[in-house]
């Protein structure tokens, strides 16, 4: 078992969230720079409730759409060596994500973008954030919980937002997207997040909605008190200016902390075998019982093109 101390729970009323939200939103009014939420093409959702979508969506008359290979974000709320290594299990499943991806047929393949270009900066592509909603608004910091309700009992707080590419990236977009004759690009990427656990009904039943239709039980023997790590895709629709359109975020898998792990003040932590375990996972309750993560590569991929 992997663990880790977790940066806990900070407990702010739900007013006191959505304060501090808008005071971040007020203060980077004037920040258009990479990274900045503000001028990113969709602004900050709140969901409380999958889908995980925001955005207006393509009109009706655009023609096939583009996209890149599915990227790994290793440290997208934590540093990067509490997340998997890019290598082994991780390079496996992204591999059978681009796979997956291109046999949908609904977009047309284009080269991944290398980070860096020949004396004109870093190419830094738009950063798609999910998770739980925090004091500062920021995805490093602590899930904030409602003091006025019971620990669990409340409505998923989310927090579904994407940061501006820089406009090196954007520029190398463009000229790939007039290449390869599309205008929208899919920007899909794999990371690791951290939700908080909901309890349900008379039984006190623990769960995790992953996306719309997809929702993981838990055990009894699941901490309430520490947000459970779930490794999801997050994406993004962008135009050939860089910026988004549409962006959304679905679950794969759960890493639940046990009550016994958080009083020791840990978190337990996603590893090699997890990802493996998910790559061969099935859905039971869907018709041809698909794999977990293909069916939510699916469904993500549809809503973000509506």
């Amino acid at each position: 078992m992997s663990a880790r101390v977790p940066r806990g729970l900070r407990a702010l009323s739900h007013g006191a969230v959505s304060s501090v939200v808008m005071f971040l939103a007020l203060s980077t009014a004037g920040c258009a720079s990479t990274g900045a939420t503000f001028g990113s093409g969709v602004g900050d959702a709140f969901p409380e409730h999958a889908p995980w979508i925001a955005g207006e969506g393509r009109a009706a008359a655009s023609g096939t759409p583009g996209h890149l290979p599915v990227a790994y974000q290793a440290g997208a709320t934590d540093e990067p060596f509490f997340d998997p290594p890019a290598d082994g299990a991780i390079a496996a499943l992204l591999s059978d994500l681009d796979a997956a991806l291109a046999a949908l047929e609904v977009s047309t393949p284009l080269p991944a973008l290398d980070a860096q270009t020949s004396g004109s900066g870093t190419r830094i592509p738009p950063d798609v954030r999910f998770g739980c909603q925090t004091p500062s608004g920021l995805p490093t910091d602590d899930c904030a919980v409602d003091e006025d309700e019971a620990l669990g009992r409340g409505p998923a707080r989310m927090h579904l937002a994407v940061g501006r590419p820089s406009p090196e990236w954007s520029a190398a977009l463009a000229e790939r997207m007039e290449v390869a004759g599309v205008d929208h690009v899919l920007v899909l990427t794999l990371e690791v997040g951290q939700w908080l656990p909901l309890q349900r009904g008379l039984r006190g039943t623990k769960e995790v909605e992953l996306s719309a239709g997809h929702v993981v039980e838990l055990p009894w023997l699941t901490s309430l008190e520490t947000p459970v790590q779930v490794l999801q895709l997050t994406g993004a629709l962008v135009g050939s200016d860089g910026k988004a359109v549409r962006i959304g975020a679905a679950g794969l898998a759960v890493r639940r902390t046990r009550l016994g792990s958080s009083a020791l003040g840990a978190q337990e932590l996603f590893g090699e075998e997890d990802v493996e375990t998910l790559r061969h996972a099935r859905r039971e309750d869907l018709p041809g019982r698909p794999l977990v993560w293909q069916a939510a590569l699916e469904t993500l991929v549809a809503d973000l093109l509506r």
